[in-house]
């Protein structure tokens, strides 16, 4: 019996969704930093195996959103909840449950759909803390299983797994064995661009930035895949600091982007990028379209 089904990772801004999914597909897909966020789009995860087809759909934090760009980062991971045969709700072991979580618990109280509640980053608690945890959160919502984790040390992934595949349905192959996601190459490569600009910025810099691919091409002659990317932020003193002191800033988010893209694709990359000013644009519904992010 081949079982198969869509598996929706949703949970509060900084829960570990996009870790637990490059996880469990064995490869990064999805962008992860420290900072929350990150995630902006949904990003589909494929892990096959002999028996079975787990569709991942990793999805931005749930959160009171205040921005259009953060309504509709809301809109979009709450846009699975009717287009998966299971949810996974994740927790944060380290942080109390607040507001955000109470947000996402009311908004599951009447969806028919099985809830498998994650507690990820036990890492960073003891036992002792982890098994009141446990029972405190199980009361608040009829959830099928609580499983706790580590997604970054993978640690009692498998038992989440396990779970997973009991609950999921007999089905079919949805995508080929060596499919891993359905996003583009553009997409991937623009996403790598974004995840140094996060980590490597500060304060309201990764949050008003933007990364659209304006040139894709293999060039076979040389052996290299030549890209080019223009930045897209809000403010004159944000273009400054993407580029930094005699372009120095650019320099380091372009070499840490080519070298992951590099990784990724297994080849040479050669990346130019531009820095241009929009501003407003996570205020402005068509740029935002324009940017990737459309409405759901």
């Amino acid at each position: 019996m081949f079982k198969s089904g869509y598996i929706g990772i949703i949970g509060k801004p900084n829960a570990g969704k996009s870790t637990l999914m490059n996880l469990v597909v064995g490869e990064k897909i999805a962008i992860s930093t420290h900072k929350p966020q990150t995630t902006r789009n949904r990003i589909m995860g494929i892990r096959t195996t002999e028996a079975s087809q787990f569709i991942f759909l990793d999805t931005p934090g749930i959160h009171k959103a205040r921005t259009p760009l953060n309504r509709q980062m809301v809109s979009t991971a709450m846009s699975v909840f009717n287009d998966v045969n299971v949810l996974l709700l994740l927790t944060d072991a380290g942080a109390p449950i607040g507001r955000d979580d109470t947000f996402i618990l009311r908004s599951l109280k009447d969806i028919p759909i099985p809830v498998v509640l994650v507690i990820n980053k036990i890492d960073l608690i003891g036992k002792e803390k982890l098994l009141p945890m446990i029972d405190e959160v199980s009361r608040l919502h009829p959830f099928e299983e609580v499983v706790p984790i580590s997604a970054l040390k993978g640690f009692n992934v498998d038992r989440l797994l396990d779970v997973i595949g009991k609950i999921l349905p007999e089905g079919p192959h949805y995508f080929p064995d060596d499919m891993i996601t359905d996003r583009p190459e553009r997409f991937l490569a623009a996403e790598m661009i974004r995840e140094r600009i996060t980590l490597l910025t500060h304060k309201e810099v990764p949050y008003s930035t933007a990364v659209v691919i304006d040139s894709f091409k293999e060039d076979t002659a040389k052996g290299l895949l030549r890209i080019q990317a223009t930045i897209h932020v809000e403010k004159d003193s944000q273009k400054g600091i993407i580029i930094g002191k005699k372009g120095s800033m650019l320099k380091r988010i372009g070499t840490g982007a080519r070298l992951e893209i590099e990784r990724f694709f297994d080849t040479k990359v050669y990346l130019e990028l531009f820095v241009r000013v929009q501003p407003n644009w996570a205020q402005d519904s068509r740029m935002l379209g324009e940017f990737g992010y459309p409405n759901e």
